[in-house]
């Protein structure tokens, strides 16, 4: 199974865009996204200097840019993707394009959308000066002791012996002044404290912004920051990006479950390098491959030959089957054959190691078939209930 991930703000580096500039249609096409986010995308890939791409209005709007127009150099064809490609994930940001690689959003609403979010976001992070630092190694219990000393936030959980402090630069200048034992604080290249209660009243604007975007559901599965979820409706795809914004990425949840759905190869998009540094230890024995010149095309289209699965271009049919968010053991709900499902009733309840996840039915339907038993081992994406559409809504 071949997994498409997509990074997150910090991976952005000066120039990085200029090979891309001398492949066929690249240049027009960047145009026509500046032209949607209201700003110099070609300009800030190639010749603006790492303050300026610091910026997050500027650094947000340039990474689901690249990574957009970056991904159409792997397939023929945009559709070919959804056929080939068996799951996706972003890091943060990166949510946002994975979002409308899987056909939840079209390119010009995830410009727009990641351009407010931008900059609503620094709008958040001039009320205080704040930022980011990674901490690596030390032990976690004493990790998180050490964050909650100084009163700061795990905002990001990327891989075990990495999580991410955010807060006020003098909580992390004392951190990194007296850092848990055998850990390195090192800052990171953000403006603000993301996926914190900093970015509160970026996620009050944002959500008032989606409340007037329109979605579809998700042309393969999509692997949620928040807890490692599959999720393919479109309007909770667009919540949890607007909620996330001031809660912390649990990328480790996302590279468990990605490895749990059975994934053998991995590709990041551009600006690439950070994800695919963090599957080799989260994940391994996971073929990778970080995309980050046209030199690297012909390595990507292998790896999609070599671990794509084709299959009918979504969850099949997305708009009839009931799946599972996570892995676990389920509960069925006692709906009978022929009884009818209304959208949001809760079917079934999946339960982990961790906690207990209710199963909502995202359509309208009489049900037609239990596709697993009560008690059953399930993995992310798995079917577990086969819908027959009636009029109860999709």
């Amino acid at each position: 199974m071949l997994a498409i991930v997509c990074p997150g703000q910090g991976s952005q580096t000066p120039g990085f865009l200029a090979p891309w500039l001398e492949v066929p249609g690249f240049p027009e096409r960047l145009a026509w996204l500046s032209a949607v986010a209201g700003m110099d995308l070609v300009a800030h890939g190639t010749t603006s200097d790492a303050e300026t791409i610091k910026d997050t209005a500027v650094a947000q709007p340039l990474i689901v840019g690249s990574g957009l127009l970056t991904l159409l150099a792997l397939f023929d064809h945009p559709a070919d993707g959804f056929r080939l490609v068996g799951a996706g994930a972003g890091h943060s940001v990166g949510e946002i394009t994975a979002a409308a690689a899987a056909g939840v959003l079209s390119a010009e609403q995830a410009m727009v959308f990641v351009r407010e979010r931008g900059a609503a976001m620094a709008q958040a992070s001039a009320v205080r000066p704040t930022g980011m630092s990674a901490v690596v190694g030390g032990d976690p219990d004493d990790v998180r002791a050490s964050l909650a000393a100084h009163g700061l936030t795990a905002a990001n959980i990327n891989v075990a012996g990495q999580v991410v402090a955010a807060g006020t630069l003098e909580q992390l200048a004392e951190l990194k002044a007296a850092p848990p034992a055998k850990a390195r604080v090192m800052p990171l290249q953000v403006a603000g404290a993301f996926h914190t209660e900093h970015m509160a009243s970026a996620v009050d604007r944002l959500a008032h912004f989606a409340g007037a975007i329109s979605t579809h559901d998700s042309r393969i599965p999509l692997v949620s920051n928040k807890d490692g979820q599959v999720v393919h409706q479109g309007r909770e795809v667009l919540s949890r990006i607007v909620s996330q914004v001031r809660n912390p990425v649990r990328w480790d949840l996302t590279m468990e479950t990605l490895a749990s759905m059975g994934v053998t190869g991995l590709i990041e998009i551009p600006p690439a390098g950070t994800l695919v540094g963090l599957a080799k230890r989260g994940m391994p024995g996971v073929e990778t491959l970080a995309l980050k010149t046209p030199d690297d095309i012909d390595k990507a289209i292998r790896m999609v030959g070599e671990h794509g699965e084709p299959h009918d271009g979504g969850i099949a049919p997305s708009w009839r089957l009931v799946i599972s968010p996570s892995k676990g053991t389920v509960a069925l709900d006692t709906s009978a054959v022929g009884t009818t499902v209304h959208p949001g009733d809760t079917i079934a309840q999946v339960t982990t190691l961790r906690d207990s996840h209710p199963v909502l039915s995202p359509h309208g339907g009489q049900v037609i078939e239990w596709l697993a038993e009560d008690g059953d081992p399930v993995a992310p994406g798995q079917p577990l209930l086969r819908l027959h559409p009636t009029g109860t809504g999709r």
